[in-house]
């Protein structure tokens, strides 16, 4: 079984869009006005407005911006760098800066405008470090 991907379902397609594409710095692909994705060597994040959900029952299916219980993470070189480019802009979204986690993770925790959490995390000691090595980091 392959892991493939996660889907955010939103209101407002364009303001989560232009939030991760500015966190990655990458534009993500536009699949249709209202569907957009992220790819990554691991799996894919998808974006659909909540009219995408209507082949699955309609929008009683999924509720947008109410996660309370999922993080979405992310692991990349160097969450550090990422946090220094990323700090003023990240006001209000920030839920805690840098901070190495009992598991030897070094992880950064926010929220995107639809408040889902947001995990930008970099392996930091050798256990961790040993999880991943066969992934490519960004």
């Amino acid at each position: 079984m392959n892991f493939t991907s996660i889907r955010l379902i939103t209101a407002d397609v364009e303001r989560l869009v232009n939030f991760y594409e500015h966190l990655f710095e990458q534009p993500l692909t536009r699949l249709a006005p209202v569907f957009a994705e992220l790819r990554t060597a691991g799996a894919t994040l998808a974006i659909g407005h909540t009219s995408t959900l209507a082949p699955f029952g309609g929008e009683q299916v999924a509720t947008a911006a109410a996660n309370h219980s999922a993080i979405l993470e992310f692991r990349v070189a160097d969450v550090d760098a990422h946090y220094h480019r990323l700090a003023a802009w990240l006001r209000g979204a920030l839920v805690q800066a840098p901070t190495t986690m009992p598991w030897g993770n070094r992880s950064l925790l926010l929220r995107d405008p639809d408040g889902n959490l947001v995990d930008l995390f970099t392996p930091v000691t050798a256990a961790a470090s040993d999880k991943f090595a066969s992934q490519p980091a960004e």
